[in-house]
C-alpha cells in the first residue's frame, strides 16, 4: 500500500500547492483528512467554513467569501448556490481552477464530477489532479489471487485506500467485487442522493468507479 504522493526529505517539492477549501456543514472535513493523510507534504490546506443556515438568497456574498484568494486550487463544498456562483466567478477571474463535486454550476470552467472519485486527469490542476480523483491501482499477483496493491491516484476521502486493504489475498473476481462494495461502506457521500443521469446514487457511483479501476489493474497485470 502506498501514498498517493510520497516525498522523502531530499525530494520534497520545493513549492507546496496551495488548496482552498470552502464548505458548510463540513461537508470536506474527510477530504481534508484524506489530503493530509495521502499527500504526503505536497499540499498548504487552508478552509473557510461558512455558516450551515443562510437566507435562502444572498444578493452580496461579500461577507461571507473571502476578500482574497491565495490559492493553486479551489474545492467547493458549500451547499448554497449563490456562494458557490460567486466564489466560481472570483476564481475565474484569477485564473484558479475550481472543483464542486457532486454539484450542478452556472459558472464555466468549474469542474463537476458526480464524485471526488469521479474527477479525471485534467490539465491545470497540479498535483492534485495528478494524486487524487478516478483511481488507479497496480497490482501483483500471486497465481490468481491479489498480492500486493497500490494506490496510484485514489478518492480524496482515503476510500481508495481503506478499500484496498480488503481485498489482498482474495481470488481476482472476487476482489473486483468486494473492492466496490468496500468502497462503499466508507464512502462519505449521502448514500440517498440519487442522480437522474447516471440513475445511482453517489455512493454507487464511487463503488463502480473502484471496481472497474481495480480490474482494469489485474488485467494489466495480466497482460504482461
Amino acid at each position: 500500500m502506498t501514498h498517493a504522493h510520497e516525498n522523502s526529505p531530499e525530494e520534497a517539492p520545493t513549492q507546496r500547492q496551495r488548496i482552498l477549501v470552502c464548505q458548510q456543514n463540513r461537508r470536506g472535513d474527510s477530504k481534508i483528512a484524506g489530503i493530509e493523510e495521502f499527500g504526503g507534504n505536497a499540499f498548504v490546506i487552508e478552509r473557510i467554513e461558512i455558516e450551515p443556515h443562510l437566507p435562502e438568497i444572498i444578493d452580496d456574498t461579500d461577507e461571507f467569501l473571502p476578500r482574497e484568494i491565495n490559492a493553486d486550487l479551489v474545492l467547493d463544498f458549500l451547499t448554497h448556490p449563490d456562494l458557490s456562483y460567486d466564489l466560481a466567478a472570483r476564481c475565474r477571474g484569477l485564473a484558479i481552477p475550481v472543483i464542486a463535486s457532486g454539484r450542478k454550476h452556472g459558472q464555466k470552467g468549474v469542474l463537476t464530477p458526480p464524485t471526488c472519485c469521479s474527477l479525471e486527469v485534467a490539465d491545470g490542476l497540479g498535483l492534485y489532479g495528478r494524486c487524487f480523483g478516478a483511481p488507479v491501482y497496480r497490482v501483483a499477483m500471486t497465481g490468481n489471487r491479489i498480492a500486493r496493491i497500490e494506490v496510484l491516484r485514489g478518492a480524496p476521502c482515503g476510500a481508495s485506500w481503506d478499500a484496498a486493504r480488503e481485498v489482498i489475498g482474495l481470488p481476482a473476481d472476487e476482489a473486483v467485487e468486494r473492492i466496490g462494495l468496500e468502497t462503499q461502506y466508507v464512502c462519505t457521500n449521502d448514500p440517498a442522493g440519487w442522480d437522474p443521469i447516471w440513475g445511482k446514487s453517489p455512493v454507487h457511483v464511487a463503488g463502480h468507479r473502484h471496481a472497474a479501476a481495480l480490474k482494469a489493474a489485474i488485467d494489466k497485470t495480466a497482460a504482461k
